[in-house]
């Protein structure tokens, strides 16, 4: 099995570096356009074998696609970091120029692969890379919801002294301040979550989940990595393992909840194939409300990207 992961940044390099570790793999490609980055950061991970005992080969390149070739998932990091103070939508007109690039790139030397979008600002950069790659959206989507799910997960098990492996959690909408966390869907060990914590406590975890990235930013003065990588490692895994496992993933809906043509975040079942299933949960009214509000700030930003009329081969 052979894995790419483009952009050899902070969140690229963590991925690679997460998969090979895991050693479910045979190779991974980490490519970068800035000369001798991929390689050197590749060549750190492969020497970490010896001592961690993997057998997956890391091997870096400089923006030479053709080392790519083959890949059976391909994970797109690239694009501008978020500074403090700019917005996920401040990135939309340089990342889309670059993913668009990438997708194109990947799609000529491995038609038949997976696309896992990282980039920010991640709804959108998954719809741009969709619409560049031109194969069924079951193998396109984005990396947020299970990034957001850890956050909130691992806030949970601060406040209650709990292991976060207990702590399951479903998050939907859009990555961003407008993502729908679903207490009535939160347990701890089977226990519903808020049994175990007042009502006031939990809701400042929800909004401490949806500022979740602007906070790192704020204090590291750029974007989190080591879970981002983790996270796309982790639905790596399940594709290539074939896991059928369950993920809150921004996928493409095509009439579920009520929304059409768009990509957001919804539970979905990851397998082989992609996307095998997108999972319908009874919301409630509020719950609703709250995504259909999402879903409306999500579409506003493909508007941007549809207004600025990429052409598309």
């Amino acid at each position: 099995m052979k894995v790419t992961v483009v952009g050899a940044g902070n969140v690229g390099a963590t991925c690679a570096n997460v998969i090979a570790h895991n050693d479910f793999a045979n190779e991974v490609i980490l490519l970068d356009i800035k000369e001798g980055t991929a390689e050197g950061k590749s060549l750190d991970i492969w020497q970490t074998a010896p001592i961690d005992m993997y057998d997956t080969r890391v091997v870096g390149s400089t923006n030479d696609y053709k080392r790519t070739a083959g890949s059976d998932v391909v994970v797109i990091t690239s694009g501008l970091p978020r500074k403090p103070g700019m917005s996920r939508d401040d990135l939309i007109a340089t990342n889309a120029g670059i993913v668009k690039s990438v997708t194109e790139n990947i799609i000529k030397h491995s038609p038949d692969t997976i696309i896992i979008v990282v980039s920010n600002p991640l709804d959108v950069m998954t719809y741009c890379a969709y619409l560049n790659a031109h194969v069924d959206s079951s193998r396109v989507f984005g990396m947020a919801g299970i990034l957001d799910t850890a956050r909130y997960r691992a806030f949970l098990a601060d406040a209650l002294n709990t292991s976060p492996k207990d702590i399951q959690a479903v998050l939907m909408g859009g990555h961003g301040d407008t993502m729908v966390p679903l207490p009535r869907y939160t347990t701890v060990a089977g226990i519903p979550v808020t049994e175990l914590i007042a009502k006031d406590k939990l809701d400042t975890i929800i909004q401490r989940t949806k500022t979740g990235g602007g906070e790192i930013v704020n204090l590291l003065g750029t974007s989190a990595w080591y879970a981002p990588g983790a996270a796309a490692a982790q639905m790596v895994e399940a594709i290539l393992k074939d896991q059928h496992r369950i993920f809150p993933c921004c996928a493409w809906l095509s009439g579920q909840y009520g929304l059409k043509d768009i990509y957001l975040g919804v539970p979905v079942k990851l397998g082989r194939k992609g996307i095998e299933q997108i999972i319908e949960l009874k919301l409630n009214k509020e719950e609703n409300d709250s995504l259909q509000k999402s879903a409306v700030a999500v579409r506003e930003v493909m508007g941007v990207l549809d207004g600025m009329q990429l052409e598309t081969k």
